[in-house]
């Protein structure tokens, strides 16, 4: 065992410790001011009315190659459904960053 072996054993650990404290630091701190979790909750339900109508729009098609994969249509309606939710967040985050600039400039 080298250096370079033990160097990236580190570098996973310390990026296991770094996720982990992301996800039970804000735990902590929403279980002591319960008020943060209805913005949390409406982030949550937002982004689910958003996949839900990416999903409603997502179409089924499978292409051979992709049957040969182990796609099916429901599988393909999924990742249609993200991959359009992932453009309307980004065109709303963009619009966003537009509309901020422009009243910034205004002002």
């Amino acid at each position: 065992m080298d250096s370079i072996d033990i160097a990236l054993y580190v570098s996973y650990t310390l990026t296991i410790l770094a996720g982990l404290a992301a996800i039970v630091f804000p735990i902590i701190n929403s279980v002591s001011d319960p008020k943060s979790l209805t913005k949390a909750g409406a982030g949550v339900a937002g982004l689910v009315v958003i996949f839900g109508i990416s999903y409603a729009l997502s179409g089924s098609e499978v292409t051979a190659s992709a049957l040969e994969l182990g796609v099916d249509e429901g599988l393909s309606k999924f990742v249609g459904g993200l991959l359009t939710m992932m453009y309307i967040l980004i065109i709303g985050a963009l619009g966003g960053i537009v509309f901020t600039e422009v009243s910034k400039a205004v002002k």
